[in-house]
């Protein structure tokens, strides 16, 4: 099909983008950590099936491959999504989608301090800047907002990005050639492990679980859609693909989160949002202009099917 890596990008997009309005739709029926660690009950379960069906090797072997696991089940899976779905009870699909784009950015300043051979030039110094200056839009930090909370939902997702990042760094530092799907089939088991013991000592418990159809639906939708064919998705582009042209996804995701969020929630896309979203693009082209350069012309022999 000419046009199939195109279409795959924009549904792994879509799935991603509108995870984010499932979330905030799903949280009026769940404790958030509790509802985090039942998507991933759900998502391993999948992909630990899939694993065992499109690998020769489902199950991690070694020190380094089952570090390999800890590192994504606890900063990747229950770290990222446990402050995610908490920031998310109180601030929009929007924007937590664009906060959470900061992630590329991240990643780069991140691999600086934990691996010495990164080096970072100036003008990566401030796509870096320019990313936090993008966050700093959208939360707008003031007295008033700091001493009256409204900045500690978007901290908690803007933690959220950096769990996820810093688990992207540290798992480069591991060797392991653990094939994809095994490793996030068990990371997603390790981090609904640690999501439900996280949901005990933070005194969430089943009595605060409403049961009713559009709970059920947004665990479904996320769990399956945005979880397990999600990261199908993912695993069949990056090997096509590769790493940089991927981490694009995250900033066509909160296109479909703002919408769905808009479309089914009531949620106000505003213009501090749009203008937010802006900036930290901005700053991951600068961080990665040459491979985004390098990469262009595969890309387009990719999606023209050439």
């Amino acid at each position: 099909m000419r046009y199939r890596n195109l279409l795959a990008f924009l549904a792994l997009a879509f799935v991603w983008g509108t995870a984010f309005m499932a979330i905030k739709a799903g949280l009026g029926y769940f404790p958030p950590v509790l509802f985090a660690a039942f998507r991933f009950d759900l998502a391993a379960i999948i992909m630990l099936g899939y694993a065992v069906y499109a690998t020769d090797r489902w199950r991690p072997k070694g020190r380094d491959e089952w570090l390999l696991v800890a590192v994504g089940g606890v900063f990747i899976i229950a770290g990222y999504h446990a402050l995610l779905f908490i920031g998310e009870q109180n601030t929009t699909s929007a924007t937590a989608a664009v906060i959470v784009s900061l992630s590329p950015v991240l990643t780069p300043a991140l691999a600086r301090a934990f691996l010495p051979n990164e080096r970072l030039s100036r003008v990566g110094v401030a796509g870096i800047l320019l990313g936090l200056v993008g966050v700093a839009v959208l939360t707008r930090p003031t007295p008033e907002n700091l001493l009256g909370g409204d900045l500690l939902p978007k901290a908690f997702v803007f933690a959220a990005a950096v769990s996820f990042a810093l688990g992207s760094v540290t798992s480069e530092r591991i060797s392991a050639a653990l094939p994809a799907p095994t490793m996030e089939a068990w990371s997603m088991a390790l981090g609904a492990i640690v999501l439900h013991a996280a949901s005990v000592l933070s005194s969430e418990s089943l009595a605060g679980v409403e049961v009713a159809i559009p709970g059920l639906a947004a665990l479904g939708y996320l769990s399956v859609a945005s979880s397990a064919v999600g990261f199908l998705i993912y695993f069949d582009l990056l090997s096509r693909l590769g790493p940089v042209e991927i981490n694009l996804v995250s900033y066509v995701a909160p296109v479909f989160a703002a919408l769905s969020g808009a479309l089914l929630l009531g949620e106000v896309i505003d213009a501090v949002t749009v203008v937010g979203f802006v900036v930290i693009f901005s700053g991951f082209v600068l961080l990665k202009r040459r491979a985004i350069a390098a990469e262009l012309p595969r890309v387009r022999a990719a999606l023209s099917g050439e």
